[in-house]
């Protein structure tokens, strides 16, 4: 007698790709922007605004395609980064447009510049070319580890990107920072895509260099201080950033690049001695560079008292205006398009854009605005925790590092807790470079973020598991 026993192999348990969740947040995330747009047009003139069904339209076809794009190509993708950048996105085109309807904006602008250009529906078409970058990214870079190979030439793009605002004939000088480019009647910021492909690099050369760099020779008030050969990186980046504040009159890029490399630096070797390094360094390079640079200097005059200059300067000028339209503000705000946060004259197209939102929205809705990016950043954290490869790991962290620098400088500079730096509110502020570089952003966060939830492929079964066994007794 002989018993026949037949064994088989059990493939991995497939995890939910909770793609419908993304898509009912995506419907709040197209509402609420559509309901504070109607709000707007009842405030400011009274009636509903007739373009109200066909901006609803717009933005819900953008999310729609975005969202199917990640169905199909990124199934495991986190569920919160595209309704997240969604909603705010769609919030930012209502503050603009709101901004856009004030004639008090509009007679300033057209006697300053003799001519008013209403920024909505640059901002619109803006956001279609970020969304169909965030397209791009997703249907090319099937896997972010490819981006590995390209380390030192991502450095060196980078680094031109860089250098282009500042090449004669090329560069444009707004309100002081040379941080623009003009091509064909366009400005651009090369700054804004410069910070993902720098990212790239950072993480590419931490990857191979971190267990060098998380040596230690001597210990120091309780830090363990690094060896002085591997201090290289970290000068070299300072002198960039120093550079770049020198030139180009830009403290908010400078402070990006050399606080994202510090972060990863930190993630990379677990060394808190690189931080104290890091912070002590970015100090003592803003103090030497503010004693000799006027720009900056009048900056931080404004910073430190921006009603002693009210009238003399513009930068105390700016910040005085700001600081009044948080005051105004209160708790729960004057209410959307009943505010006077338009007397600040190019806040659309700036980081003044959320002096906008303390006076209109309140306490309550700046403390919504900065919880929606805690959670973009929070995601972006996740997305590195659950990355499986250290070069995946040490990008998201770059990424999520870098966008919460912008959101500290921006949202500290018009609140008065830093010296503003002038640079544009993500997704929020009128700007091209800065919406599609940020939805490019938010589509490698998506991509790493698959990588790292799809389930590992099942392995092949054995030659043995497939032959029938006879078992003697």
């Amino acid at each position: 007698m002989s018993v026949v026993t037949n064994t088989t192999t059990i493939g991995a348990i497939e995890l939910p790709s909770r793609r419908n969740t993304e898509l009912l947040l995506l419907v709040f995330a197209v509402a609420i922007p559509i309901f504070a747009y109607a709000n707007v047009g009842l405030a400011i003139h009274g009636e509903l605004p007739p373009g109200m069904l066909a901006y609803g339209l717009g933005l819900g076809l953008l999310a729609g395609v975005g969202h199917l794009v990640v169905r199909k190509y990124a199934k495991y993708a986190d569920p919160l980064l595209l309704p997240l950048a969604t909603l705010l996105n769609g919030l930012g085109l209502v503050l603009i447009w709101r901004l856009d309807q004030s004639e008090r904006l509009q007679n300033l602008a057209k006697r300053q510049y003799g001519v008013f250009s209403a920024s909505a529906p640059n901002q619109l078409f803006y956001t279609a070319v970020g969304i169909a970058l965030f397209v791009g990214v997703l249907l090319v870079l099937k896997d972010h580890r490819v981006l590995q190979r390209f380390t030192y030439i991502s450095m060196v793009t980078a680094l031109v990107l860089l250098i282009l605002p500042v090449v004669p004939g090329l560069g444009a000088d707004v309100f002081g920072a040379k941080i623009w480019i003009s091509v064909a009647g366009f400005s651009i910021q090369p700054g804004e895509f410069a910070k993902i492909i720098i990212a790239v690099f950072f993480a590419g050369y931490l990857m191979v260099k971190r267990d060098a760099l998380a040596l230690a020779s001597r210990r120091f008030m309780g830090l363990y201080l690094p060896r002085g050969r591997d201090l290289g990186p970290i000068l070299m980046i300072w002198a960039m950033s120093l550079l770049i504040l020198v030139f180009e009159n830009d403290l908010g890029t400078s402070l990006l690049f050399f606080g994202m490399f510090v972060i990863m630096l930190y993630v990379a070797t677990e060394r808190t001695s690189w931080i104290v390094i890091g912070l002590l360094m970015s100090v003592g390079g803003a103090v030497v560079v503010a004693s000799f640079a006027s720009h900056v200097q009048a900056r931080v005059n404004a910073w430190l008292d921006p009603f002693s200059c009210y009238t003399t300067s513009g930068a105390c000028e700016q910040v005085g205006q700001s600081l009044m339209s948080f005051g105004s503000g209160g708790v729960l705000g004057s209410g959307l398009g009943q505010g006077s946060s338009d007397l600040i004259l190019f806040a659309a197209n700036s980081d003044f854009i959320f002096s906008t939102v303390g006076e209109e929205l309140g306490l309550a809705g700046v403390m919504a605005f900065l919880l929606i990016y805690g959670l973009i950043i929070e995601r972006g954290v996740r997305t590195a925790l659950a990355a499986r490869d250290p070069f995946g790991k040490l990008f998201a962290i770059g990424l999520s590092g870098a966008f919460a620098i912008q959101i500290f400088v921006v949202a500290g500079g018009v609140m008065g807790l830093i010296p503003l730096t002038g640079m544009t509110m993500p997704f929020l502020a009128a700007g091209g470079s800065s919406v599609i570089a940020n939805w490019a952003l938010i589509g490698i966060l998506i991509r790493i973020s698959d990588t790292a939830r799809r389930p590992a492929p099942a392995p092949a079964p054995s030659t043995d598991s497939e032959m029938t066994q006879v078992v003697r007794p």
